[in-house]
């Protein structure tokens, strides 16, 4: 199966030269022309890298990681732009970018960095995509959840939020933490949402077992742990 990128890029000249360099390689390659598309295209496809402009129409290529961090924590992201300052860079590698080129570029060196990004992919999932903890299993990969044998069927938010919780395992995470790594839109602080997901979650997950995994710390927020 062809390695599957998601190009957003707004200028048709160089997305056609990117998108034929790619397929001539041999991956298969997506193009968004402004970020709103791009960040739909994202959440809701599944790829195996994304290459980002920055500057685009619609949604910034900030704007649309910040979403997809908000969901994914995994797929490698590449941002390409010709904003090249160190504060550029870190802003992009703060959002969660894994590399950065800056425009204009030699075609073998994005390829090479395209190379090292999907190997790098491929690692990740050949080590395994899993999550657990006492009788729990997460495979995030195929987005499933199975605790004592028991699939147990979930929400997409509903699941993220688990993930999230499982990945910081033993520490207690503040709704606000919360609301940063799960809701991708503009969050009321002031609303008890957080709280109703994790009621939600809690009846999926712990409900009808003896040994409870979500607990609330009060004043402070959430942790998944044994007792």
């Amino acid at each position: 199966m062809a390695t599957r990128i998601l190009l957003v890029e707004d200028e048709p000249k160089v997305s056609a030269f990117i998108r034929r360099g790619l397929e001539e390689e041999g991956y298969e390659v997506e193009v968004a022309y402004d970020g709103t598309f791009g960040r739909r295209l994202v959440l809701s496809q599944a790829y195996d890298l994304l290459i980002l402009d920055v500057i685009l129409p619609g949604q910034s290529g900030l704007e649309v990681l910040k979403a997809l961090r908000a969901q994914d924590q995994e797929l490698p992201v590449l941002m390409l732009t010709a904003l090249g300052t160190t504060q550029d860079k870190l802003l992009g590698f703060d959002g969660g970018a894994d590399d950065y080129l800056v425009k204009p570029f030699d075609f073998v060196e994005l390829l090479a960095r395209v190379r090292a990004l999907t190997r790098r992919r491929g690692r990740r999932s050949a080590k395994g995509s899993s999550l657990s903890l006492a009788d729990l299993t997460v495979d995030t990969a195929a987005k499933t959840v199975v605790r004592a044998g028991q699939p147990i069927k979930l929400t997409a938010r509903e699941f993220n939020l688990l993930e999230l919780l499982l990945r910081h395992q033993g520490r207690v995470l503040s709704r606000s933490e919360i609301a940063e790594h799960t809701w991708e839109e503009s969050f009321d602080t002031g609303s008890n949402v957080i709280d109703v997901y994790v009621n939600y979650l809690r009846n999926k997950v712990d409900k009808g077992f003896d040994k409870k995994l979500i607990h609330t710390v009060v004043g402070m927020g959430y942790v998944l742990r044994e007792e």
